[in-house]
């Protein structure tokens, strides 16, 4: 088993559908593979953290998900909420329409609100660009504002939007943020050759629900 790839993965079940029982079952193979995190809708950020508790696997979720659009006060209300509840690492949406308007303070102030929020509780935040809607002078706009506001990483896709991750999107977003600071490529991340891409290109960290099946194939 290919540990390495394997701590490079946010084990992923956003579905509105998803049962107790698939959290359980999404737990049991993060603990198993050793993924970098389970990342949960915010619900059952309290089921997944019992599940992993004692094990190295924390627990990611979501904010302002997935349009972006929640006033600030509820997306620094669901991180506080999310941290108290086990949640280790946030992925919030950026307000995609207010960037796409060019009223680039409001994209910041409502990241670092974020980010101070999280810093606050021990957690870290990555920025989902929802880089489909966007041209590349939104993306790069996006990536800088993210980077000045304190985040750790900046993140492709929600998954519910018109595309997913694409090579280009990702290194992209790479040259932009520099050396330091993480990619996260998520959307439409299902094979192993997928990953290796999208690793290729500049991404620390893939974003995916089919963890077990790229896995496998890593065998």
């Amino acid at each position: 088993m290919d540990s390495s790839l394997a701590a490079l993965i946010d084990h992923t079940l956003l579905k509105p559908e998803a049962t107790a029982a698939d959290i359980r079952k999404l737990c049991a193979e993060a603990r198993q593979y050793g993924f970098a995190s389970v990342c949960v809708n915010p619900y059952w950020t309290p089921l997944a953290a019992a599940e992993l508790d004692g094990s190295t696997v924390p627990v990611c979720t979501v904010v302002g998900f997935p349009l972006g659009a929640n006033a600030t006060d509820v997306k620094v209300a669901e991180t506080a909420a999310a941290i108290r509840a086990g949640a280790r690492e946030i992925d919030m949406v950026l307000n995609i329409g207010e960037l796409r308007g060019g009223t680039h303070a409001a994209v910041a102030a409502d990241i670092r609100a974020v980010v101070q929020a999280a810093t606050e509780g021990g957690a870290i935040v990555k920025v989902i660009l929802e880089t489909a809607l966007l041209n590349d002078q939104q993306k790069i706009a996006a990536c800088r504002i993210a980077q000045d506001a304190g985040a750790r990483f900046v993140k492709t896709s929600t998954g519910f939007g018109p595309g997913g991750a694409t090579v280009e999107d990702v290194a992209l977003m790479r040259r932009v943020v520099g050396p330091d600071m993480g990619v996260k490529a998520s959307g439409g991340i299902r094979t192993l050759e997928d990953c290796r891409r999208m690793i290729a290109a500049g991404a620390t960290r893939i974003g995916a629900s089919a963890g077990v099946k790229i896995m496998e194939a890593a065998v």
